[in-house]
């Protein structure tokens, strides 16, 4: 990571205290921003994981803008090679958000359940690719979708499944205001240069011990780390949320979800629709909290707040992990904090070494230095920008970009 937060990617125009408008150090909000109404073509491909659950938090801000500002959102999602007889991560996520929001979430499977390579495709295969490219190209043109998630569609086209021409050709005249989100591995070319953002997970395998002395590999609950460039991180740790309050309704338990925020004090950021949309459905599931100043934090311009704010979230998160009371902790920006040496690493180590079995802990943000705790991930994806349409001077749209 540079040196300035995650949280806040480049300095923006704001209102100043004395109510000129001026290009100042702070975040900008939604309403300060010039909304995109173009929607743009987003992929999500890479061997790592946190593409299908990116797409799910782009999903969930979307809904969640909708709601807030009592206008109308409806969602597709279009599962492909995702057929009955097999459970997915995202099953649980999904249910969730029909559950929390019935009447504006539509799902479609097709395929089969087992995995298969291009000389195993059948009859079959194709049918249900095209069954599936069907419903699409029908959704699309009817224009009552405001997001479209066409999950596993880049394998479909790296099978051989689907004529790629055909496909590029339909999301290329998508109507004017509609989203769509391709996800999995192996997006085509001819695809990707048709997309208006290009997000690559890219998977960071753990170390091998070398010796004792190396840190253990943690029992089940495991930890995920979501860092690099690209865009996606936030929103998978949105995903996971949504996939631990769906996993407890599937199981009737209670699954508490614990969102913890570091350097994004202020308002207007990407997440703020999704949560306040999760806390609206799942009141007592979904508990967050925010610490950090309403600015960018630099390297060697820290303040005495940043450190004291920094510390507070910090034993905050500590004291959840070590209670066991939420199955899912997500830390978000926690690495950029640590990279800013706003918070020391080895009582991170020693939380996460110590954490219940069932607790799950999520990290998110970019780091410029790995600090010790990545190698107790037991999944650690790197989101690698290859094209992202703000560098093209294209508006920002609130419910998926912020």
């Amino acid at each position: 990571m540079a040196s300035q937060t995650a949280a806040s990617k480049t300095p923006r125009n704001r209102q100043t205290s004395s109510g000129r408008r001026g290009r100042g150090i702070g975040i900008a909000t939604a309403a300060e921003s010039n909304e995109r109404s173009h929607g743009q073509l987003h992929i999500y491909d890479g061997e790592g994981k946190g593409k299908s659950q990116a797409a799910l938090g782009v999903v969930l801000r979307t809904i969640g803008l909708g709601i807030c500002e009592q206008r109308r959102t409806r969602v597709l999602l279009l599962r492909f090679l995702k057929g009955p007889g097999r459970a997915y991560d995202e099953d649980a996520a999904i249910e969730a958000l029909q559950q929390g929001f019935p009447h504006l979430i539509d799902q479609v499977r097709t395929g089969r359940g087992e995995f298969f390579i291009a000389e195993d495709a059948t009859r079959f295969d194709r049918q249900e690719a095209q069954r599936g490219w069907d419903i699409a190209k029908g959704a699309i043109a009817s224009a009552l979708y405001s997001v479209v998630v066409l999950d596993e569609l880049n394998p479909v086209l790296d099978l051989g499944l689907l004529a790629v021409d055909d496909v590029v050709k339909t999301l290329t005249d998508r109507p004017d205001g509609m989203e769509i989100i391709v996800t999995g591995r192996a997006a085509p070319r001819a695809l990707v240069q048709v997309a208006d953002l290009h997000s690559e997970m890219r998977a960071h395998r753990r170390p091998e011990p070398q010796d004792d002395s190396v840190i253990p590999f943690l029992p089940t609950g495991g930890i995920e780390i979501y860092t690099g460039e690209g865009k996606g991180k936030s929103t998978s740790a949105l995903g996971k949320a949504l996939q631990a309050i769906g996993r407890g309704i599937s199981q009737d338990k209670s699954h508490r979800v614990l969102i913890l925020q570091w350097l994004k004090g202020g308002n207007g950021y990407t997440e703020d629709a999704a949560i306040a949309a999760l806390r609206e459905s799942y009141p007592h599931l979904v508990d967050h909290l925010r610490s950090g100043r309403d600015a960018i934090v630099w390297r060697g311009q820290q303040q005495p707040i940043d450190y004291v704010e920094a510390e507070r979230a910090w034993e905050i998160a500590r004291a959840a992990i070590a209670s066991g009371l939420y199955k899912t902790v997500i830390l978000d920006e926690l690495n950029p904090s640590v990279d800013l040496e706003l918070i020391p690493v080895e009582p991170i180590v020693q939380t996460l070494l110590r954490k219940p079995a069932e607790t799950e802990v999520i990290i998110t943000g970019r780091c410029k230095n790995q600090p010790a705790y990545f190698d107790l991930a037991g999944v650690h994806s790197e989101m690698v920008c290859h094209k992202h349409y703000a560098e093209q001077g294209v508006d920002l749209k609130r419910g998926v970009d912020y």
